[in-house]
């Protein structure tokens, strides 16, 4: 008959508690779990297994917690300048470096030009072709300062940036380049009259401007303008003429690309390249010589031994030309990727800092998470 103390160390019997049973994954799974690894042909095991119980029969856990992963979590920054910012994101799946990454596409808002008023063009570009090369211009302004402006809002100093380009090409000169740096901020908005008043009334333009906008302190010492000055906008041969006014507004690139603050905003995982065996002497130089990225370097060892050795795996862009097929050592290197360390590159169009992107990109997950959290409770 069993006894009351067998059922219960029966219930709280677990084989992986034993001493001769071992813990963890095997290797072959563990590196199937966190590594893609690159074959001559195609990686195998690209994707990152997410089930929480996928090993669960070999006594781990692979579900997410947040203890482990506010420990793991990790950035950091490996360059950056008043555009690129090159980053390395640890500790987290795809799922999440992808949502950053169309986060800082379309979501983050930006200031763009939107409506053109053409007074005078005689140039050779149409006034669409001129007013969609508008758009695309970056405008050096923190869309944070700024309200959207819907359609049933009047445009203002709080939603509404205007530019004045007013070029001409003088009959005998040579054909002129016309530039970003022409364009001039109008801090008290619109001077097209768009109806003329009586005798005693303010005659109407195509904003209403309740303040100059060089008063606010945030620009008062820092002027609107293009974030680039040499920007081509048109060129205007002699007797030619363009004269307008250009309105920005705040929108995001989900709306139109002409409000994305990124040129591009992209990541790739970090590259591992293993030596299973010592490559020296001929080998070595081999090695080395094949690699267009130059990721092996040779190191000498003293007594005239030289031996290869992997001096910069993250230059790798896993060209696969030290793998290829023919090669005698082609099975003697392994090329990985790391699923969950991400190399992540901002390219700011000029409009913000690249790391202010990145902050703001990280706001808006928050509150996506929030709103998810709030619907489900």
């Amino acid at each position: 008959m069993v006894t009351k103390a067998e059922k219960q160390f029966a219930k709280n019997f677990n084989i992986f508690n034993l001493p001769d049973v071992p813990t963890g994954l095997p290797p072959h799974l563990e590196l199937q779990r966190t590594r893609a690894v690159c074959k001559n042909d195609a990686p195998i095991h690209p994707t990152s297994v997410l089930y929480s119980g996928a090993y669960a029969s070999m006594g781990v856990d692979n579900s997410v917690r947040l203890e482990n992963f506010s420990e793991d979590f990790k950035v950091d920054v490996i360059s950056l300048t008043e555009t690129d910012m090159v980053f390395d994101m640890i500790g987290v799946p795809a799922g999440i470096a992808n949502a950053f990454r169309r986060i800082l596409l379309a979501e983050l808002p930006s200031m763009a030009i939107e409506k053109v008023f053409v007074a005078n063009n005689t140039s050779v570009i149409q006034d669409e072709v001129l007013a969609h090369r508008l758009g695309l211009i970056p405008i050096a302004a923190d869309p944070r300062l700024f309200e959207y402006l819907s359609e049933n809002d009047q445009p203002n100093e709080k939603n509404t940036i205007v530019f004045k380009l007013h070029v001409k090409c003088p009959k005998g000169d040579p054909r002129r380049k016309v530039l970003t740096s022409e364009l001039k901020w109008l801090p008290n908005g619109s001077e097209l009259v768009k109806e003329s008043g009586g005798s005693t009334t303010k005659p109407k333009t195509y904003t209403s401007f309740s303040h100059s906008q060089d008063s606010f302190p945030e620009f008062a010492n820092n002027p609107i303008m293009p974030s680039f000055q040499d920007i081509l906008i048109a060129k205007l041969g002699p007797g030619q003429e363009i004269e307008l006014e250009a309105h920005a507004v705040k929108g995001i690139g989900k709306t139109h690309a002409k409000w994305s603050p990124v040129a591009t905003a992209w990541y790739r995982m970090l590259p591992e390249v293993i030596l299973l065996k010592e490559f020296e002497g001929r080998h070595a130089e081999e090695l080395v010589n094949v690699c267009p990225k130059k990721v092996f370097d040779i190191e000498d060892m003293g007594q005239g031994r030289k031996r290869a050795t992997v001096a910069r795996p993250r230059d790798c862009s896993l060209c696969r030309e030290c793998i290829r097929e023919g090669v005698e050592w082609a099975k003697q290197v392994d090329l990985r990727r790391v699923k969950n360390h991400f190399i992540f590159t901002i390219e700011s169009t000029g409009s913000q800092p690249p790391d202010v992107l990145f902050n703001e990109a990280v706001k808006i997950l928050e509150d996506k998470c929030e709103r998810v959290i709030s619907e489900l409770s």
